[in-house]
């Protein structure tokens, strides 16, 4: 059947056979590679040549492009492949189409040192496509005396569009034609959509006992109709639940590559901002964590706290921090809960390690200080009476901890694009990784969410919840993982592969 926007010709297509002829006495010489059925598709050119009477002229050109195939194909050391062959074949017949029949003649006349391969195929084609034309214009006189084209449906299709286009094949181009549809009781459509048929059993049973009588009613065609819109209707929200759902995932599909663009094609400066911005994250989770703005900080989790922190970091946080008790920073917050004031400007806590200074030049303070407006216009946390309290020790070990990173880079004495190369890969790896998983995670979650209708529960709803917990969960893993991995790269140096398989562990 034709495909979509393609009209049957009555007669066939003078074009295609010409190719076909010209492929099967052309390409056997040409290369001796078998062409790939499946891609290539079966030959039909046998079927043609057995139809079609060529004339002398076209059975001697093509004998003559045939001799010429093969001489190449011996003159040349390397063996041509099939598709190259056929590449060959199809630049000279697209040739024959620019030019004239004289022209090609006077071409294959001149004495060249090189065959003229491309031309005597192009002539040979050019001479056979004229035998095609008169061929299908035959047989195309023949089948229109016939009636035309007669298209048979034997089945309903659950679209009408489909069914549609099917009976517009016939009768086109002003060409005659005709369409005959009929379908039966035990079609699938009825089947599938469990239409009860009993009704039509009755009425055909009324008007003839035969089983082979053909009905047609006005009233069966009705009901036919409706049953290929309720098919549609069917299908349609179908279609429309799984755009649904899809939209769920294209929204957090678009953060991330937006996030990966920022990361492969940004410049340095940007590199860094977004570490930073990691580091300052993942301090904040651990902080919030341990810690209610709500309640005074004497019933804060601060053990629990130091140690996050100092695992965090490894070997540069763990040798800061291990004098370092919960009653030091205790007293430190207390000290803090007197002052009426705060300069947040190097700010540093009471009687606790002091950060190293490493935030020299304008880009880096303008860094802190824009981390630090934005713990204030942070409505995203928990608020509550010592919410300023928390803020200022958000800022303490989120400035040490980039301090402290900062610091070690310098001591490296590695040149910045290496580091920046070290922190774009090191990006890259652990979002990827867990953005892979993320998407297996959302295919099975999309599966069992339908088992939640039974509980009263919109399913989409409930794919859009835990979505997003989902997301959220793995962009806090994915800062911390990129944390931690560059954090024990630069505490005990490696080969820059293996910061991989610290990100995978």
């Amino acid at each position: 059947m034709a495909g979509r926007g393609t009209d049957i010709i009555l007669g066939g297509n003078p074009k295609m056979l010409a190719k076909e002829i010209v492929e099967d006495n052309v390409l056997p010489f040409l290369s001796h590679d078998t062409p790939d059925v499946e891609t290539e598709g079966e030959s039909t050119s046998h079927k043609g040549l057995s139809k079609i009477k060529l004339g002398p002229s076209s059975l001697a050109l093509l004998a003559k492009a045939a001799i010429m195939a093969k001489y190449v194909h011996k003159s040349e050391s390397n063996e041509w492949s099939f598709q190259k062959a056929k590449s060959a074949v199809m630049e000279s017949i697209e040739m024959s189409n620019t030019i004239g029949l004289e022209k090609l003649q006077e071409r294959v006349a001149e004495v060249t040192e090189m065959y003229p391969l491309c031309d005597a195929i192009a002539l040979a084609y050019a001479t056979v496509l004229k035998d095609c034309e008169i061929h299908c214009f035959d047989e195309g006189a023949e089948v229109k005396t016939l009636g035309g084209l007669h298209v048979i449906g034997t089945s309903l299709h659950e679209s009408r569009r489909i069914d549609n286009q099917l009976r517009g094949r016939a009768g086109r181009q002003g060409d005659p034609g005709s369409t005959r549809f009929m379908v039966s009781l035990q079609d699938e459509m009825f089947r599938k959509f469990n239409l009860d048929t009993e009704w039509a059993v009755r009425l055909i049973s009324r008007i003839t006992d035969g089983e082979d009588i053909a009905i047609e009613s006005n009233a069966v065609v009705k009901q036919l109709l409706g049953l290929q819109i309720n098919a549609e209707k069917y299908y349609f929200g179908i279609r429309k639940n799984l755009v649904e759902f899809d939209e769920v995932l294209e929204v957090q599909r678009k953060h991330i590559y937006s996030l990966r663009q920022v990361i492969l094609s940004g410049d340095s400066e940007s590199c860094s901002e977004q570490i930073f911005q990691y580091m300052q994250a993942v301090v904040d989770e651990i902080i919030l964590g341990n810690v209610d703005p709500q309640k005074p900080p004497k019933t804060w989790d601060l053990a629990k706290l130091l140690d996050e922190l100092a695992s965090l970091g490894g070997n540069l946080l763990t040798e800061t921090f291990k004098e370092t008790q919960e009653e030091d920073l205790q007293s430190s917050l207390e000290q803090i809960l007197r002052y009426g004031s705060v300069e947040v400007d190097n700010f540093v806590l009471p009687n606790m390690p002091v950060p190293p200074n490493s935030f020299r030049g304008i880009r880096k303070r303008t860094s802190s200080a824009m981390r630090w407006f934005a713990m204030c216009v942070d409505d995203t946390s928990k608020k509550g009476r010592y919410t300023n309290i928390v803020n200022l020790l958000r800022k303490y070990f989120g400035d040490f901890l980039i301090a402290t990173y900062l610091e070690v880079l310098q001591e490296s004495r590695h040149h910045d694009a290496y580091i920046r190369g070290i922190e774009r890969e090191a990006l890259l790896k652990t979002l990827d990784m867990l953005w892979k998983d993320h998407l297996v995670n959302m295919n099975k979650l999309s599966s069992a969410v339908n088992v939640r209708s039974f509980g009263h529960r919109n399913p989409l709803e409930e794919y859009k919840i835990d979505g997003c917990r989902f997301f959220i969960s793995m962009l806090s893993a994915t800062r911390r993982l990129t944390v931690e991995a560059l954090l024990r790269y630069w505490s005990s140096p490696m080969e820059s592969e293996e910061i991989f398989n610290t990100a995978d562990q």
